[in-house]
């Protein structure tokens, strides 16, 4: 069984970040399930394995916190719903591959039920949405792109940490501290920028409706062996 848990309050990223790590340890140990965490942090940036000193245009706007997940930086902050997902993936295929395809794919899965098109592209993490109402790219001639959910990962002993996060209705402007997973020519949204009146009630319904089929059917890479 995955056992999921709903912070109300916003988490200090130090705190967790420890907690992840305690349940990480407990899992591989046998003496935890795994664990779904739906979050908020307070307003703070964090720079991935990738992440290049430049991307940091303004370092002292909020907390910088460097972190030994895959990716750049990133923004985290309140309106933004975080997605910490620890699971064995030692008990579900051992394919790191197949993890970050079904997380691009529950995020994708959990978009389209407010009829949203969240898309992939190569050489960039993340799931993004065309924009049809914005003016093409003045370099390409390009449909417009913005990012609404970022995707970032790390194994200990084939336990995952981190996960992912979607944009509901974050402070957008917080974004400009940083050049967002080191994409410069699109931008970021969200849920409700882009019209839509979701709350993070209605998102976390959809994430543990869309779960299921992608992490726990007979038939997915990642399900769990019996």
């Amino acid at each position: 069984m995955v056992e999921w848990m709903i912070s109300d309050a916003p988490v200090p990223y130090a705190q967790a970040l420890s907690l992840m790590e305690d349940r990480a340890t407990a899992i591989r140990a046998g003496r935890a399930e795994e664990l779904v965490w739906l979050l908020e942090h307070p307003p703070l940036y964090t720079a991935g394995s990738s992440a290049r000193p430049e991307d940091l245009r303004d370092p002292d706007r909020f907390e910088v916190h460097h972190t030994r997940r895959g990716g750049q930086y990133t923004y985290h902050g309140p309106g933004q719903r975080v997605a910490y997902v620890m699971l064995d993936l030692a008990a579900r295929g051992r394919d790191v591959r197949a993890f970050v395809r079904a997380m691009e794919a529950w995020v994708i899965a959990t978009l389209d039920r407010f009829n949203v098109a969240g898309e992939i592209r190569p050489g960039r993490v993340g799931v993004w949405v065309v924009r049809p109402d914005r003016p093409r790219l003045p370099a390409t001639g390009a449909p417009a792109e913005d990012k609404i959910a970022a995707i970032g990962v790390r194994l200990r002993q084939w336990v995952s940490l981190h996960g992912l996060s979607i944009n509901v209705e974050p402070d957008l402007s917080h974004f400009d501290g940083i050049v967002p997973c080191g994409i410069t020519e699109h931008g970021v949204t969200s849920l409700v920028d882009l019209g839509l009146p979701v709350t993070m009630g209605d998102l976390d319904a959809a994430l543990r409706t869309t779960f299921a089929p992608i992490f726990e059917a007979p038939d997915s890479p990642v399900s769990r062996r019996p």
